[in-house]
């Protein structure tokens, strides 16, 4: 391969590499606070929920409580908490909100913390951006945006521990 031609296929690598990057984990960070890939699922139609998972981390010296978020998106966002009782699901509000304990992080993930996005205007669709606000007691106020991820979570056949080379 001639110079230019390594040069030219260098470079289409590193801009791939930066279209990429949006799809990928995304980080916001303020004071003493960090979210770590926030980000929701896409909503079929006629469904006016979605739901929203996000990892936050409090470096902070003292505990701060995760009091409410908003976007323009849905009419009301609220803080859930799903856990598992005698076998069966169950989902409640944290209308206190939830604490990050100084120097921890706490995960927003499926079937556990989760925001859900209530009266949605409009379906949440894959690939797409939605803007949230994220407000605490004891820490700022963070804008922040949901990536709208595949159902699957973009997880590959070998991660979910299916062999499918042979096929």
């Amino acid at each position: 391969m001639n110079p230019l031609s390594r040069l030219a296929a260098t470079a289409l690598i590193a801009c791939s590499t930066l279209i990429a990057t949006p799809a990928m984990a995304h980080e916001y960070a303020t004071g003493n606070v960090t979210i770590d890939h926030p980000w929701s699922r896409p909503t079929p139609p006629g469904v006016p929920v979605g739901v929203g998972y996000m990892a936050i981390t409090n470096h902070g010296d003292s505990d701060i409580t995760f009091t409410s978020a908003s976007t323009p998106r849905a009419e009301s966002v609220s803080i859930h908490e799903s856990t598992m009782n005698d076998g069966t699901m169950s989902m409640r509000p944290l209308k206190d909100g939830l604490t990050i304990p100084a120097g921890e992080t706490v995960e927003l993930k499926p079937h556990s913390y989760h925001l859900m996005l209530e009266k949605l205007e409009g379906r949440l669709k894959e690939g797409e951006r939605v803007p949230l606000t994220v407000n605490f007691d004891g820490a700022e106020t963070m804008e922040v945006e949901l990536n709208v991820e595949p159902l699957d979570g973009g997880m590959e056949m070998e991660e979910k521990g299916m062999e499918h080379s042979g096929h």
